[in-house]
C-alpha cells in the first residue's frame, strides 16, 4: 500500500455548518469536516496517527478518472463489491472512507446506518483538480455543489418533503438553519408571506423555490457547476405575485392590459374587481376618489406603488405601507363650496365671482413676496372729487381732519402692482418650479439608481446612467443660484433693481451646462426607452416614481425635456420684462444683453433640433390669422393643438363669436372668425391668395393661465370650459369661457393637453392641479339659446351698433397716429396749429373741421401700423 494518509482532528475546520431543519424537529449533532493529509498547526495537540483506507464500492472502482484522481493526491484505496467486510465492526487501526456513486442504493443504506464515512466521486475529483487533500464531513457528502451555502426553509407543511430537501442540501455540501439570520444565504420558500419572507426581502437574500435544490442535485456530477451561479439561480426565484390574485381599479384600458400581462409574467393571476377570490385590489389613487365597496378583511386594497415596487424588488412588497386611503383636500372642498354659492343681485354676483376666481388661483400662487405697498402717508389721501364736495364750514373742516387720520384698525391698502414687478415675480416662480423639477430628477431617479447595495443588484449600468442624466447636476447647480438671486431681488424690490444682471452673471456657466445635455437628449431618451423594454426592474422603478406627487404623473422622459424648453421660456420672460421697463431704466440695456447671452447659449445647440414641420405649421397659422404677431414665429415653438369654440362671455371677445384657439407649446393664440371679407391678398410674386378667415384677438403666454375649469354639463350648459387668466397688466383675474364647437373635439383630451403645456411652461410637475371640475352656474356661464334666432339677432344688433358708433366717432383712429400724420405730411401752418391743439383741449370737431391733404394718407399709414403680419409674407428678416 502506498504512503498512508494521516488523519488529524485537532486542526480540522468545519466547512459545513449544521443545524436542525426549519420546523422539522430534526436534531443532529454538528461535527467538524476533516481533511486527510492536513498538517497540524504548531502548538496544537496531535491525536495518534491512524492509517486511512479509501474503499471504492461497486461502479466507483471501475471509474478511470476516479482512480487517477486518488493517485494524484497520494491517497491509497481499495476496490470492493462487498461493503460488509469493511463496514462491520470497529477498527482502531484504520479510518475507512467509502466512495459510492449512488446514494439511493442498498450499500448506501447499509453504510449510513452504521455511521460510516461516505463521499461521492465528485468530492474526490474536486480535491484532485484543486490539488487539495481529500475532505469529508460527518454526513454523507456526494459533491460540493452547495459548498459554503446556508439555507433556511419557510412555508412548508409536508415534513417528509422538507426532510428530503434537507438531505439533498447536506449531500451537496450545504447547511440548514432553523432561524433566519444574516448567516443565511438563501431562503427556500413555498409562499410570499411570513416573517422569514419579509426579513429575506429586507436583507436582499435570494428567495428560491424547492425546484432549485432538485435541479442542482440533477447536475451534481458536473465538477465546475455551483448551485449559486446567478444564471442558474435566477430561474428558480419565487415570483413576487405567487399565490396572488389581483384586480385593477381606476386604470385606463391600455394601462390595465399592461399590468395584467405583467401579473401573469410574475407568477400571479387576475380577475375583475369585486370577485371574491381576489387577494389584492390595486387602485389608481389619483383617479379613484372612493372605493366602490368596502373591502373584506382578506382583500388588500393597495396603491399601484405596491404593484410596481414588488416587480422592482422582484419580491412581494409588504402591503401595510401601501394601503389605499381616501384623499380629501380641505382646500379643494372650500373652493368647491365657494363655487356652489349664488347671490341674488348682480353686484353681489360679481363680487362672488371675483372671490371664486381668487380662491381658484390661490393654490397656484407660490410666491412668498407681497406686492409693493404705498407709503402710509399716501394711503389716506382724499381724492380731488372728495375735496370738491366738502363745503367750507367748521364742521366740514373737522370732518376732513378726522378723515385724514389713519385708523388703527384699518389694514394697509396694497398699491397697484407694476407690470415689471408682475413679470419678474413670474420669472422667479417658474425658476423655482424648474429647480424643484431638477431636484426631483436627481432625488427620485438619479441618486436611487446610483445607490450601492440595491436589492437585486444595480438596476442600470454606469454607462447608461451617464447617458440618461448627462449634465443635469450642473444645470441644477447654476439654476439654484439664479433662483436664490431672484429671490433676494424680489425681497427688496425696486423698479431700478436689475434683473438682466442676474442672467448675465451666470451666462458662461449656462453655455457649459446646457449644450452637452440638449444635443444628446435624443440619445438619452432612446436609452430610457431601450432599458425600460429590456429591464423589467427599471420599468417598475419608473412606474413607482411616476405615481409620486413630486413627478405629477410624468415619465422620466417628460421631466428630462424641461431643460430643453427652459432657456427659450426665460428669453420670452426677459423680453416681457424689457417691454415693461422704461427707456430711462438702466436695466433695459442689461436685459437686452441678457437676452443676447441666452441666444448665444441656444446657438450652441445643434441645428438638427429644429423642427421643420412645426415651423411650417406656424407659418400656416400666420397666413390664416389676420394681424397675427410676427413674434409668433420662433425656432423653439411648435403647434400642439387647434380647437374651434364659441365665446360664452364678454372676454376676450363678444358672446357668440366663433373663436379658434391655437395651442402652442408655450402660448395660446386666440383668433375669431372675420365678419366680412373685403378682398384678397396678393403676394409680391403676383400669386393671389384667399383672404385670412380669422382675425387676431390675443397672443397669450401660457404662464398667464392660473386655472383650467372643466364645466360640468347641465341643461343650460353643454360641452363648455373656462380659463382663469391673470395678465400682468391687470389687478384681478379674468374669466374666458368657451363652448367646444367641433364634433371631433374631445373636451377631456383638449383640457389635459392644455394643462400639460401650461405646467411645462410654468415648470410645475403636476398638471392635474391646474384643472378643476366646476358647476357652470357658480361662474354665471351658460350655453342656452346660443343658436336661437333671438340670440343671433341680438348679436347682429350689437355688431351694427358698434359699427355705427365707430362711423360717427373719431376715436376709432388713435390720437397719436393722427398727430404723427399731421406732423409728417402737413404744412408748417398745419404743424403749428397741431402743436397749439396739444397745449389746449382740442375737440374732435376742431380736428374734423381742419382739412389737410395729409389725411388722405391715413389709411395707408394704418395699414402699415396695425397690419402686423400679412399673408403675403414669405420670408423673415
Amino acid at each position: 500500500m502506498a504512503d498512508s494518509s494521516i488523519l488529524t482532528l485537532g486542526t480540522a475546520r468545519s466547512l459545513l455548518v449544521d443545524s436542525s431543519v426549519c420546523d422539522s424537529r430534526i436534531a443532529e449533532t454538528t461535527k467538524d469536516l476533516v481533511f486527510l493529509g492536513m498538517a497540524c498547526e504548531e502548538g496544537e495537540d496531535m491525536l495518534p496517527k491512524v492509517e486511512t483506507r479509501v474503499v471504492l464500492v461497486g461502479a466507483a472502482g471501475r471509474s478511470g478518472p476516479l482512480l487517477k484522481a486518488l493517485q494524484d493526491i497520494n491517497t491509497p484505496f481499495i476496490i470492493t463489491d462487498n461493503v460488509q467486510e469493511f463496514a462491520d465492526g470497529e477498527n482502531a487501526d484504520f479510518e475507512t472512507v467509502f466512495v459510492l456513486t449512488d446514494f439511493d442504493s442498498p450499500d448506501y443504506t447499509y453504510l449510513y446506518k452504521r455511521d460510516n464515512r461516505i463521499v461521492g466521486p465528485p468530492v474526490v475529483l474536486h480535491c484532485a483538480a484543486k490539488e487539495e487533500p481529500l475532505q469529508f464531513a460527518c454526513r454523507p457528502l456526494y459533491s460540493t455543489t452547495m459548498l459554503n451555502l446556508s439555507l433556511c426553509f419557510t412555508g412548508f407543511r409536508d415534513k417528509d418533503e422538507m426532510k428530503c430537501l434537507a438531505n439533498l442540501v447536506h449531500h451537496m455540501g450545504g447547511s440548514i438553519r432553523k432561524d433566519f439570520s444574516t448567516k443565511v444565504t438563501h431562503l427556500i420558500s413555498q409562499s410570499t408571506h411570513g416573517e422569514k419572507y419579509r426579513l429575506a426581502v429586507c436583507m436582499g437574500t435570494p428567495i428560491l423555490t424547492p425546484s432549485w435544490i432538485h435541479k442542482a442535485w440533477e447536475r451534481r456530477d458536473q465538477l465546475n457547476f455551483q448551485a449559486d451561479e446567478e444564471d442558474f439561480r435566477t430561474q428558480f426565484k419565487v415570483p413576487p405575485f405567487q399565490d396572488c390574485i389581483l384586480s385593477f381599479l381606476g386604470f385606463s384600458n391600455e394601462e390595465k392590459t399592461n399590468m395584467e400581462e405583467r401579473t401573469l409574467k410574475h407568477g400571479g393571476s387576475y380577475l375583475e374587481v369585486g370577485d371574491e377570490r381576489c387577494t389584492h385590489m390595486v387602485v389608481e389613487e389619483n383617479s379613484v376618489k372612493e372605493l366602490p365597496f368596502t373591502p373584506p378583511k382578506k382583500l388588500f386594497a393597495v396603491k399601484q406603488e405596491w404593484f410596481w415596487g414588488s416587480i422592482q424588488m422582484d419580491a412581494r412588497a409588504g402591503e401595510s405601507m401601501y394601503f389605499y386611503e381616501k384623499n380629501d383636500s380641505p382646500a379643494m372642498k372650500k373652493a368647491v363650496s365657494l363655487l356652489s354659492l349664488t347671490t341674488p343681485t348682480s353686484n353681489r354676483k360679481r363680487r362672488r365671482l371675483k372671490d371664486t376666481l381668487a380662491q381658484l388661483t390661490k393654490e397656484t400662487e407660490i410666491s412668498p413676496f407681497p406686492p409693493p405697498r404705498k407709503r402710509p402717508s399716501a394711503e389716506h389721501n382724499l381724492s380731488v372729487s372728495s375735496l370738491l364736495d366738502i363745503s367750507n364750514t367748521t364742521d366740514a373742516c373737522k370732518a376732513l381732519a378726522e378723515s385724514t387720520k389713519p385708523s388703527k384698525s384699518s389694514t394697509p391698502v396694497l398699491s397697484k402692482q407694476s407690470a415689471r414687478w408682475q413679470v419678474s415675480k413670474e420669472l422667479y416662480q417658474t425658476e423655482s418650479n424648474y429647480v424643484d423639477i431638477l431636484s426631483t430628477i436627481l432625488q427620485l431617479f438619479k441618486l436611487p439608481l446610483e445607490k450601492e447595495g440595491q436589492v437585486g443588484g444595480p438596476i442600470l449600468a454606469q454607462e447608461e446612467m451617464k447617458t440618461i442624466f448627462g449634465s443635469i447636476p450642473d444645470i441644477y447647480e447654476v439654476h439654484t443660484r439664479i433662483k436664490n438671486d431672484l429671490e433676494e431681488l424680489l425681497t427688496d424690490w425696486s423698479e431700478n433693481r436689475s434683473v438682466g444682471n442676474i442672467i448675465l452673471k451666470y451666462s458662461k456657466e449656462l453655455v457649459k451646462a446646457y449644450p452637452p445635455f440638449v444635443n444628446f437628449f435624443e440619445m438619452s431618451k432612446d436609452t430610457i426607452v431601450r432599458c425600460e423594454k429590456q429591464k423589467p426592474r427599471f420599468h417598475a422603478f419608473l412606474k413607482i416614481n411616476q405615481a409620486k406627487p413630486e413627478c405629477g404623473r410624468q415619465t422620466l422622459v417628460e421631466l428630462l425635456i424641461r431643460p430643453v424648453q427652459r432657456l427659450p421660456s426665460v428669453a420670452l420672460l426677459l423680453n416681457d420684462i424689457k417691454k415693461h421697463t422704461s427707456d430711462d431704466n438702466p436695466d433695459k440695456i442689461t436685459l437686452e444683453k441678457a437676452i443676447e447671452s441666452l441666444k448665444e447659449v441656444m446657438t450652441h445647440i445643434n441645428e438638427d433640433k429644429r423642427k421643420t414641420e412645426g415651423q411650417k405649421q406656424i407659418f400656416d397659422v400666420v397666413y390664416e390669422v389676420d394681424g397675427c404677431p410676427a413674434n409668433l414665429l420662433s425656432s423653439h415653438r411648435s403647434l400642439v393643438y387647434r380647437v374651434e369654440t364659441i365665446a360664452l362671455g364678454d372676454q376676450p371677445c363678444d358672446r357668440g363669436e366663433q373663436v379658434t384657439l391655437f395651442l402652442f407649446n408655450d402660448c395660446l393664440e386666440i383668433a375669431r372668425k372675420r365678419h366680412k371679407v373685403i378682398n384678397t391678398f396678393k403676394s409680391p410674386l403676383g400669386q393671389t391668395r384667399p383672404p385670412p378667415p380669422l382675425k387676431h384677438i390675443a397672443l397669450m403666454p401660457l404662464s398667464q393661465i392660473r386655472r383650467v375649469l372643466d364645466l360640468q354639463d347641465t341643461e343650460e350648459c353643454i360641452n363648455a370650459f373656462a380659463l382663469v387668466v391673470h395678465p400682468p397688466t391687470e389687478q384681478d383675474n379674468l374669466l374666458f369661457s368657451f363652448q367646444l364647437a367641433g364634433e371631433d373635439a374631445v373636451k377631456s383630451t383638449w383640457l389635459r393637453t392644455l394643462c400639460r403645456h401650461v405646467a411645462n411652461t410654468i415648470c410645475k410637475a403636476d398638471a392635474e392641479d391646474l384643472i378643476q371640475c366646476t358647476e357652470p352656474d357658480s361662474l354665471q356661464v351658460s350655453t342656452k339659446d346660443m343658436d336661437s334666432t333671438l340670440s343671433k339677432a341680438s348679436r347682429a344688433i350689437k355688431k351694427t351698433s358698434k359699427k355705427v358708433t365707430r362711423a360717427f366717432s373719431f376715436t376709432k383712429t388713435p390720437k397719436r397716429v393722427i398727430q404723427r400724420a399731421f406732423m409728417a405730411n402737413g404744412t408748417p401752418e398745419e404743424k403749428s396749429q397741431m402743436l397749439s391743439c396739444e397745449n389746449h383741449i382740442c375737440s374732435s370737431s376742431t380736428l374734423a373741421a381742419h382739412h389737410s391733404p395729409s389725411m388722405a394718407n391715413l389709411s395707408s399709414m394704418f395699414e402699415r401700423k396695425y397690419h402686423t403680419f400679412s399673408r403675403s409674407t414669405t420670408h423673415l428678416f
